[in-house]
């Protein structure tokens, strides 16, 4: 890691952690976080060594196979508390000679042994949900709001709507926001939106940064 810090960072170091929950990680056949956690320490510390400022980029992954929408939740609220914002993130597809694409397809997991009565792999299919999940890992966009607004009081979470910091979104919507995915959703037998209170005067929505932790 000395070596790595010291000699072949220039800057930001790209690094995939995906997920922070047990269920799409053992999917992915990845570490927990925990992995990430030791990482970083590490990789703090070398760079401080060499006098070298250095970041951290973290790529996420939404609706692998094996995800719910509370370990998305989880994820969200990972991302606020460790100040991230991400900008650019990934949504799965299925690809071929893939293992994830097998899962997503039998919603069986290969990874062991496959019965009619092993394992069953929550797969994540349909606009809407698939919409959820990313939207989840942009928490911070004010796009995205009505959508989480719904979902959080669906999973019995409104206590996560708010304007205050241990809040995951706050309950006004800044004015001309929130209609493009609306629109998208809306198409959807049966969908709803709750409503939010409209803010006088539009509030900024957030920093334009790519994926990179705040210093």
């Amino acid at each position: 890691m000395k070596e790595l810090a010291t000699h072949h960072v220039g800057g930001y170091l790209k690094i995939a952690p995906e997920h922070i929950e047990d269920g799409p990680l053992s999917k992915m056949m990845k570490p927990g976080i925990g992995s990430y956690d030791k990482f970083k320490a590490l990789f703090d510390r070398f760079s401080r060594e060499a006098d070298k400022e250095q970041y951290l980029i973290p790529y996420f992954i939404a609706a692998h196979p094996g995800t719910s929408d509370s370990d998305m939740l989880a994820l969200a609220l990972w991302l606020k508390r460790n100040g991230f914002r991400l900008d650019q993130v990934q949504t799965f597809l299925p690809t071929p000679l893939a293992l994830a694409t097998t899962m997503y397809h039998t919603g069986k997991n290969p990874l062991h042994k496959v019965s009619a009565t092993s394992e069953e792999v929550s797969v994540v299919r349909g606009g809407r949900r698939r919409r959820l999940h990313k939207a989840f890992l942009r928490y911070h966009d004010p796009e995205n709001w009505p959508l989480l607004r719904e979902a959080l009081q669906r999973m019995g979470r409104a206590d996560l709507i708010g304007n205050g910091k241990k809040h995951l979104i706050p309950s006004f919507q800044p004015a001309g926001t929130g209609k493009i995915l609306q629109r998208a959703v809306s198409r959807q037998p049966g969908y709803r939106i709750a409503p939010a209170r409209r803010a006088a005067t539009p509030a900024k929505s957030g920093s334009k940064l790519k994926h990179v932790r705040r210093p």
